[in-house]
């Protein structure tokens, strides 16, 4: 009886311990990422760039809440906020509790579809599956008509007020120090709402350093921004991976990005350009799925040089 029934609850007890350790531990085992990015024109002073994605928020998260709000103590020269701040329609008040410090300092930011829309209930193997299909989740369709509409204006009036920067399919502009920073920013493109058109024609001539800003980076994105010239593009979006295999890494990236740029620094090239790319694994997840595995939640603060 042991040797029939001891295996089966042996795998049983380890996934129960699996799912313990990613729901109770790793997904609340906030990390910061430091790196350093050699973009700046020659004998401009290193610039100090917060960046925090994926939020995700879930009305009660107050060990997440607190989190964000020490990131002020980290004192960046602006922060960079790629989206997906919300995972539950009453969350307004909580994100902005939660970033409410990190507001005093300059920023900008675009939107995630789950800024626009609730999440639903999905089983996470159906990502594995559409990659294999050669589909990467919505893939620029429109979301469900019975999605939750999120109330992501109250998030933008808020941004705004404090002088943040919105970059949903637009360009915008801080100064700091004496310089001139210019963004050029994307909506989201997994649910088709980026419009290059738009904001299209490169780096903007007279400013000290432009930068490129989207929540999901899909390739044809990465493709523009590239080939017109940005010097480094940062975006989030895929969590990572979520579910990590460890030594081996993500298997999905929920967008046409390559597992081996998932998360972190790395390069893109189109058009005979090469740009820098960051991707956050943000600090969240949908609320339908609160794990995480070998990919601990994240901000990021990037030190940017002056290039070689």
């Amino acid at each position: 009886m042991r040797a029939r029934y001891g295996v089966p609850l042996g795998i049983t007890a380890v996934g129960a311990a699996g799912l313990a350790y990613a729901a109770g531990f790793e997904a609340r085992s906030f990390r910061l990422r430091r790196l350093t990015v050699p973009v700046l024109p020659p004998g401009m002073r290193p610039l100090r760039v917060l960046q925090v994605s994926d939020i995700h928020m879930v009305s009660g998260q107050r060990k997440k809440r607190a989190w964000l709000q020490s990131l002020a103590g980290l004192h960046p020269d602006f922060v960079v906020n790629t989206g997906d701040n919300l995972s539950d329609p009453e969350a307004v008040p909580e994100v902005l509790d939660a970033l409410g410090p990190l507001l005093e300092y300059p920023g900008v930011y675009v939107f995630g579809s789950n800024d626009y829309y609730g999440p639903k209930l999905r089983n996470p193997a159906l990502y594995l599956f559409e990659k294999a299909q050669g589909r990467h989740g919505l893939n620029g369709n429109a979301p469900a008509v019975s999605a939750v509409h999120n109330p992501w204006e109250g998030l933008r009036d808020a941004f705004d007020a404090a002088g943040w920067v919105g970059l949903n399919n637009a360009r915008g502009h801080l100064k700091l120090d004496g310089y001139e920073l210019a963004f050029t920013g994307l909506d989201d493109p997994h649910i088709k709402r980026d419009r290059y058109g738009l904001v299209a024609g490169g780096p903007e001539q007279g400013a000290d350093l432009s930068l490129a800003v989207v929540h999901a980076p899909y390739l044809r994105t990465l493709d523009a921004f590239t080939a017109d010239g940005y010097p480094l593009i940062l975006a989030g979006h895929t969590h990572g991976g979520q579910l990590c295999i460890p030594f081996y890494g993500a298997l999905v990236t929920n967008c046409d990005l390559d597992t081996a740029r998932v998360k972190g620094l790395s390069t893109h090239r189109s058009g005979g350009n090469v740009s820098y790319m960051h991707v956050s694994a943000g600090c969240g997840t949908n609320r339908y799925t609160p794990v995480r595995f070998a990919c601990p939640p994240e901000a990021t603060l990037l030190t940017l040089t002056a290039r070689d």
